[in-house]
């Protein structure tokens, strides 16, 4: 027979486990900070799908502006608690973090402009796409935070490494053609084409689908458009995380700072997607200010290194000049060259 005696102990083993668990370390940080961080981001993906988006529907730019302003809110006030909880060299280094990632993402919206061109994605449909995307960028930005942190962790010289890349990357950004990307050439796509079966019309918003194997056969399962567009928009996901990662790990080495500002960052692009491809033409100078980022950040890493750890703040402050002086200057020069086209 169980005594309440015994039922109270058993209880207060349960919670003793229970708190030890909550407390053990993840990637030098204790579990319940890292569960802080998992139920925000679950309560924002629900809010998102479960609630504001459970139909397919356009999204415009009005509303696309208030939903990014939200996430920013959100990606703001997150930051605020880790400088409250971590101090304010970790608050200024998420705050880096998160604008060094919003920014390089920016390029992405282009290319995912582009996919969605190609595949000719109903617009009511685009959403939904970008929904499912997100949950593999949190999946696949965790494998490579995870690797690269415990790269420098073993191997602290992969900084230098990273540096090298970024001062080439950006280098190579600055003098690179505008010329635009073919979708259909990419070998991933043309890969799938012949690998699987894919119709040749949307089905809704489903990405398989059965149909019949020619006339009278076996229904089968078939990928739609839909679910070529999502893989096209993964990979770019992954082609972009190739230089936002070592760019991040350049701000700071603390995988819990890495990994929420590059997710906080990305969770608002998607909101902002909608705005900015309305207008994705009046950016198109903004690729060298990504591109002076780059080199920058990766200057940044071999000083640290070599001399001495700069202040987080100037880093802040140089990366959102560099921003802010990179929308502005394309804002300008793509309205100047507006007019004259009118006025020719």
């Amino acid at each position: 027979m169980i005594t309440p005696l015994t039922q109270r102990h058993q209880v207060d083993l349960a919670m003793d486990g229970i708190m030890t668990m909550v407390f053990l370390e993840f990637l030098g940080k204790p579990i319940w900070i890292w569960l802080i961080f998992v139920g925000v981001v679950l309560s924002l993906l629900v809010l998102d799908l479960g609630v504001l988006n459970r139909r397919d529907r356009v999204i415009g730019v009005g509303e696309s502006l208030k939903l990014s302003a939200f996430y920013i809110a959100v990606a703001m006030l997150f930051g605020g608690w880790i400088w409250w909880s971590m101090g304010g060299e970790a608050g200024l280094q998420y705050y880096t973090g998160f604008f060094v990632e919003k920014s390089l993402s920016l390029d992405n919206v282009f290319v995912i402009s582009l996919i969605f061109s190609y595949f000719a994605v109903p617009r009511e449909l685009q959403h939904r796409v970008l929904f499912w995307g997100i949950l593999g960028v949190i999946v696949l930005r965790g494998l490579m935070i995870g690797a690269g942190a415990a790269l420098v962790a073993e191997f602290h010289w992969i900084l230098y490494v990273f540096g090298a890349f970024l001062l080439l990357t950006g280098i190579k950004m600055l003098f690179a053609s505008d010329e635009e990307m073919n979708i259909g050439d990419n070998a991933v796509l043309r890969f799938l084409k012949r690998r699987i079966r894919v119709t040749d019309r949307f089905h809704g918003h489903h990405f398989v689908v059965k149909e019949p194997a020619g006339e009278g056969g076996a229904m089968r399962w078939t990928a739609t458009p839909l679910l070529l567009a999502l893989v096209m928009v993964e990979l770019a996901d992954l082609v972009f995380a190739v230089d936002s990662v070592p760019a991040i790990f350049a701000i700071t080495t603390d995988p819990y700072l890495v990994y929420t500002s590059n997710i906080f960052a990305i969770l608002g692009l998607r909101a902002l997607y909608f705005a900015l491809a309305a207008m994705v033409h009046r950016f198109r100078y903004l690729k060298y200010a990504l591109a002076l980022v780059l080199v920058f950040i990766g200057g940044k890493i071999f000083y640290t290194q070599l001399v001495a750890k700069p202040d987080p703040l100037i880093a802040l402050g140089v990366t959102f000049a560099l921003i802010a002086g990179g929308v502005l200057v394309s804002l300008w020069k793509t309205s100047r060259e507006d007019r004259t086209a009118e006025a020719g």
